[in-house]
C-alpha cells in the first residue's frame, strides 16, 4: 500500500493524537476500552503500512518497556496517582490506558517524529519539554492523572524521564532502520 509522504506524516500525528484524547478522556471518566480499541486500531494500521514492521514491533515492546518504568515508578513512589477503572495490578504499576498510550507514542518514532533521529540533543529536549506537557494537559484537561505536591517536583522527574527515552527512542529506531549498517564496518574489516 503505497501513501503519499506528507498524508501518511500526518495521519500519524492525527492518529496518535486521537489515541491520546480517547486515553485521557476515557481514563478520567474510568473506562480504558477507548484506550485499547483507538491504541489498537492506531497500530495495526501503523504496521499495515509499514515496510520494517520489526522496527515498529521493537519500538513498541520498548515503549511498552519505557511505559511500565516510568510511569509504575511514579506510581510506586507516590509523585502521581493515574485515573483506572480497575486496581492496576500489580498495586501501583502503570494503569493499562496510559501503557496504550505509550505503544501507540512508538508508532510515531520512525514516523512524524524521524527527524529526531539523527539530532538525540533536541529529541532530548523535546521529550523533557513535551512530556510533561501532555501529562499535565492530561491532568488539568481530564483528571487522567494527578501530581503529589508540589506537582513541579513530579513534572521534574517526567521531564528526565523523557529526556532519557526520547533519544533512546529514536536513536534505536534509526539503528533498527538499517540493520546491516553496523556490520558492513565489521565485514568490510575482516575482508581486508
Amino acid at each position: 500500500m503505497r501513501e503519499h509522504p506528507h498524508l501518511r506524516f500526518w495521519s500519524n500525528v492525527a492518529g496518535y493524537q486521537l489515541v491520546w484524547f480517547a486515553a485521557v478522556i476515557g481514563a478520567g471518566r474510568g473506562v480504558a476500552w477507548p484506550a485499547m480499541l483507538s491504541a489498537a486500531l492506531f497500530i495495526a494500521w501503523q504496521l499495515v503500512l509499514s515496510s520494517r514492521r520489526a522496527r515498529e514491533l521493537r519500538l513498541l515492546v520498548l515503549a511498552l518497556g519505557l511505559g511500565v518504568l516510568v510511569d509504575g515508578g511514579l506510581s510506586l513512589s507516590g509523585l502521581a496517582r493515574y485515573a483506572t477503572p480497575a486496581p492496576a495490578w500489580p498495586p501501583g504499576a502503570a494503569p493499562l490506558w496510559i501503557l496504550c498510550v505509550w505503544m501507540s507514542f512508538a508508532m510515531t518514532v520512525s514516523q512524524s517524529l524521524a527527524f529526531l533521529q539523527a539530532r538525540p540533543w533536541l529529541a532530548a529536549a523535546f521529550g523533557a519539554v513535551g512530556g510533561p506537557l501532555a501529562y499535565l494537559g492530561a491532568s488539568r484537561g481530564w483528571g487522567a492523572v494527578t501530581f503529589a505536591a508540589p506537582a513541579a517536583f513530579g513534572l521534574s522527574v517526567l521531564a528526565l524521564a523523557w529526556a532519557v527515552a526520547m533519544p533512546l527512542l529514536s536513536t534505536l529506531s534509526a539503528r533498527w532502520s538499517h540493520p546491516l549498517a553496523g556490520m558492513r564496518g565489521h565485514v568490510s574489516r575482516r575482508t581486508t
